[in-house]
């Protein structure tokens, strides 16, 4: 189990006072493939119009544009809320990325009350993601979202 208050010390101790949002998210992304299990793919993807883009990540390459009307990263921001999926093959407009994902966690980053991109975990095990999970990514993505929307 993952000790959620330990890492967002630690999130917050490598973004705290640091003006560069793609170092913070670089450094962030790879904080939590290193520190969470069963990971194959820990990202930031940024909001441009009606359009997720790539951002820095750990994994293997991604998709690069994801449009808001489609898959579990445009679910969070249309429904503005987490998504925790236990399975993305029964998830209607699932886009496949990398095909050995089998359970996702997005969870949306807010600049002034509004989305601008997604935190986005994926893992090769089906239900990897939990409850307690969603809420420690989620105090996670509350912690450090000044330190990204800069």
């Amino acid at each position: 189990m993952t000790d959620y208050e330990t890492l967002i010390a630690q999130a917050d101790a490598l973004t705290n006072g640091v003006p560069h949002r793609i170092a913070n998210m670089a450094n962030l992304s790879a904080l939590i493939f290193d520190t969470l299990e069963d990971l194959n793919w820990a990202g930031f993807y940024l909001l441009e119009g009606e359009t997720l883009v790539l951002g820095p990540f750990q994994g293997k390459p991604a998709c690069i544009e994801i449009p808001i009307a489609k898959g579990v990263c445009g679910a969070a921001v249309r429904e503005n809320r987490s998504q925790l999926v236990m399975d993305v093959h029964q998830f209607a407009g699932h886009i496949a990325c990398d095909c050995a994902s089998r359970s996702e966690l997005v969870v949306p980053l807010y600049k002034d009350g509004r989305v601008f991109g997604v935190l986005d975990l994926d893992s090769p095990s089906l239900a990897r993601f939990t409850e307690a999970d969603r809420d420690g990514m989620e105090r996670l993505a509350q912690a450090v979202e000044k330190s990204l929307c800069r």
